[in-house]
């Protein structure tokens, strides 16, 4: 059974989502547009997931070293 698991639960965050996958994008040299990216290989959708991910998980480190 499939369920929706990348809808955002606080839809006023897209923006701000659509904006860091932007950066995240522009930090491993892939042009990403506005709008349908289909033509994207696996690996540098991949490669913009897993740049999220590694500026969150820093950001979460960061964040709870400095209490």
């Amino acid at each position: 059974m499939a369920r929706g698991g990348n809808r955002l639960l606080v839809p006023q965050a897209k923006a701000a989502m659509d904006k860091f996958k932007f950066e995240a994008a522009q930090e491993v040299g892939v042009n990403l547009k506005q709008g349908y990216n289909g033509d994207l290989t696996s690996q540098q959708a991949g490669s913009i997931g897993g740049q999220m991910v590694k500026k969150m998980i820093y950001a979460y480190q960061t964040q709870n070293t400095l209490g």
